[in-house]
């Protein structure tokens, strides 16, 4: 059989072959050819949750968010359930990189889903509860700017990343600072980032993956708790810059799929040139391959 909807959720199906059906049977409404650059839009009907440490409420260089959340483990059952909080930030973490997405992409819709605890303190089934939450809200773009090496975990994060992609929402996910494994960032249905040491804020493409781009992260101003600045350094912020970048185009192109949005990112990176293409003669054919 060419369907089948088993496993599949309500109202969709695996489709593995097509047998006896063509382009008029399958048709697909897409938005016109991606700018050379991301700075189009500016966010606008654009959700994004940023899953972190929280994010403290009214911060000047943050602004209102759409929603704040927590996820609480049951002590006793040791269930995780997501819940609304009025808590802010533990630590400043989710501050900073909601501050960074906010100025990238500042007319985008923020809310933000608390992870990690004081000192950065987070636990592997505590993450799986808040990114899970976070996919099933269909939001358009999740930041995580964190990871975990528990190895244990790395298959569910594998199958919510996958359910993520296909679904349309974008994980955004920092690479480890130190040269480690770690998760989700290692799998390719997420955005992975590492930061760049430029003045200028643009992004890189990586020729060499599995990190797929580079952006400012290395000595950065960002919000922090208190309604006060610092400097700092880490993947964690170039992340959001990836994402407020990825707000932006889809705020311009709101068809685009996570597919496509990687081949734009690729294509308006600041390393990327675009080679002038060699029209062959018709029937001839070309070997670029070494002997």
């Amino acid at each position: 059989m060419g369907t089948t909807t088993t496993g599949a959720p309500p109202g969709t199906a695996l489709t593995w072959s097509l047998r006896g059906r063509g382009p008029d049977d399958l048709p697909v409404v897409a938005d016109p050819a991606v700018p050379d650059g991301p700075a189009e839009g500016a966010g606008r009907g654009v959700r994004v949750c940023v899953v972190d440490s929280g994010v403290e409420r009214d911060h000047p260089l943050v602004g209102p968010l759409a929603g704040s959340w927590v996820v609480v483990k049951d002590e006793a059952t040791g269930e995780a359930e997501v819940l609304p909080t009025t808590t802010g930030d533990s630590c400043g973490h989710g501050t900073a990189c909601a501050g960074i997405i906010r100025r990238t992409a500042p007319e985008c819709e923020i809310t933000s889903v608390r992870v990690l605890g004081e000192r950065f303190s987070g636990t592997g089934d505590v993450l799986l509860a808040g990114l899970r939450w976070a996919v099933d809200q269909g939001f358009d773009l999740i930041n995580l700017s964190l990871s975990t090496t528990r190895t244990r975990f790395a298959h569910h994060l594998h199958e919510l990343a996958d359910r993520a992609y296909f679904a349309r929402t974008v994980l955004v996910a920092s690479a480890h600072n130190t040269p480690v494994e770690s998760f989700p960032w290692r799998f390719a249905s997420v955005l992975s980032v590492g930061s760049h040491q430029e003045d200028d804020p643009v992004h890189l493409y990586n020729p060499s993956p599995p990190v797929e781009f580079f952006a400012p992260g290395q000595n950065v101003t960002v919000p922090w708790l208190g309604g006060a600045t610092i400097r700092t350094t880490g993947n964690s912020f170039a992340t959001p810059y990836i994402t407020g970048l990825s707000a932006r185009l889809l705020s311009a192109r709101p068809r685009m799929t996570p597919f496509q949005l990687k081949s734009a990112l690729y294509l308006s990176a600041a390393n990327v040139t675009l080679a002038p293409r060699h029209h062959l003669p018709a029937g001839e054919a070309s070997d670029d391959s070494e002997n």
